[in-house]
């Protein structure tokens, strides 16, 4: 298996190549040369594999089809160490929940952080550890968070030999207990840096410091962001598990509904149904920040700038810049380098836009892709939270509740909807407060942990200023 940037280098590398890389030399991502394609019989195997010997063999099952420069027997390794009932609360791993009329919940949440982003991150960092190891060398981590990439990142990176991690955020932006978990960290290798501005200046630092070659090449630096390959690929598998616990058999169809503010998470869906994954639609939840509900509904991709980012109670999906995005219209376009470039390194940044409405391949998105969208408000979401308490008895948070209210507006009679679960409701507790008059679980080991000394250092968007940084970390 081979990769190659969507902007248009044609150079093959091997997975190993572009796992500590993040994005291509020419500010593309990588993607596939081409999807491996997932017969009956193959789906039948991996379902299988899954009732009867776990997730951890069907990650194993799935990963092998990209990654064919780690010895089988080492990757099986990395996929048990990662995905064991002691990390994730449970053997099932990513266990539904059905809600009603065949809408189901798949919970990610059950990892160190209490966020999806613990399913990727997790072998991540094996992954990283590993092939560091291998090369006897070290990785200097620069990442940007809206609020739980960072933790998951910090969690699953503390104590790895030859990794250091550098995570940027926007100040004041993420609640009290995402502030919480990764500024409490005291881990040597841990930076965290709050940074002055929405998330989209700290995405943008990350990129303009990936740009910069010389930089790059000379400190070593790596991403955990989703325009990581190996992040998004980790992502791939739960939407077969989810997939397989919803069904009986191969003929059937099923849902996802996915909370989407930097497009990885959905992109990794767009994946598996590319693969062959029997997936009738993916339906893209967005907050206030609508960017990408506008594309699926009009053709047109039109960024926002800081002050036109709305903060809201789902402060990770506070995103108008949809990295993934780039991976997804590669694909949408034929998988034009040239046209990619120009759409995502021309157009957008002379006008902050570009239209597709007029493509027929737009016009096909829905019908080729699967793709629909819809956007959920503060008042939906508080909504959303308060009825399915009431009625089903279960909190969920705010992401997820976007996400629940438009799966339900998507419905098709006969297909399951599964609603992917973002995080536990205690990351988001003054919005769980304000729609149900309570405090919602908090797990034992995150007792107190908002008044425990914080480590983190204060930044202008100024990406020579975080330069400078790495640079006299690293000396």
């Amino acid at each position: 298996m081979h990769y190659i940037s969507t902007r248009g280098d044609a150079t093959q590398r091997k997975f190993c190549e572009i796992l500590l890389e993040g994005l291509a030399p020419d500010g593309g991502l990588y993607l596939p040369v081409q999807y491996p394609q997932v017969d009956d019989a193959t789906l039948t195997r991996w379902r299988k594999v899954y009732h009867e010997q776990g997730y951890a063999e069907l990650a194993f099952a799935i990963l092998s089809l990209y990654i064919d420069d780690i010895p089988a027997d080492d990757l099986r390794a990395l996929c048990r160490k990662t995905y064991t009932a002691q990390v994730f609360g449970t053997g099932e791993i990513v266990p539904l929940r059905h809600v009603e009329n065949g809408v189901y919940l798949e919970a990610l949440s059950n990892g160190p952080t209490l966020a999806f982003k613990d399913m990727a991150m997790q072998l991540l960092g094996n992954l990283f550890e590993y092939e560091l190891a291998r090369r006897g060398e070290e990785l200097n981590i620069l990442g940007a968070t809206s609020g739980d990439t960072g933790s998951a990142a910090e969690y699953a990176m503390r104590g790895k030999k030859g990794v250091r991690v550098f995570m940027t955020s926007p100040a004041g932006r993420m609640s009290p207990f995402q502030q919480a978990q990764m500024f409490s960290l005291q881990d040597a290798n841990i930076i965290n840096i709050a940074v002055e501005g929405v998330f989209d200046d700290c995405q943008d630092i990350v990129k303009a410091v990936s740009n910069d070659l010389d930089f790059k090449r000379k400190y070593k630096i790596g991403t955990v962001n989703s325009i990581n390959w190996a992040r998004l690929l980790a992502q791939v598998v739960y939407y077969f598990a989810g997939y397989i616990q919803a069904t009986d058999n191969n003929a059937q169809k099923v849902s996802f509904a996915v909370p989407s503010g930097n497009f990885g998470n959905v992109c990794a869906g767009h994946v598996a149904r590319s693969m062959g994954l029997p997936i009738a639609q993916l339906v893209v939840a967005t907050n206030e920040n609508d960017v990408l509900d506008e594309f699926f509904r009009t053709g047109v991709y039109r960024v926002r700038g800081s002050a036109d980012t709305h903060e809201t109670s789902s402060p990770s999906m506070d995103i108008s810049k949809a990295s993934n995005f780039e991976r997804f219209v590669f694909d949408l376009v034929g998988r034009d380098g040239a046209r990619t470039k120009d759409l995502f390194s021309t157009q957008l940044s002379a006008a902050g836009s570009f239209d597709l409405s007029a493509d027929s391949a737009f016009k096909d998105a829905a019908a080729r892709y699967g793709f629909v969208s819809g956007k959920s408000t503060h008042t939906d979401r508080l909504a959303t939270i308060r009825d399915t308490d009431a009625r089903h008895g279960m909190v969920i948070d705010t992401h997820t509740a976007d996400g629940l209210k438009v799966a339900l507006e998507h419905l098709q009679p006969g297909t399951p909807m599964v609603v992917l679960e973002t995080a536990l409701p205690i990351k988001f507790a003054a919005t769980i407060v304000e729609a149900l008059g309570r405090e919602p679980e908090r797990p034992a080991q995150f007792e107190g942990i908002e008044a425990l000394p914080k480590r983190v250092l204060n930044l202008p968007a100024d990406v020579v200023l975080v330069k400078a940084l790495i640079e006299k970390t690293c000396a």
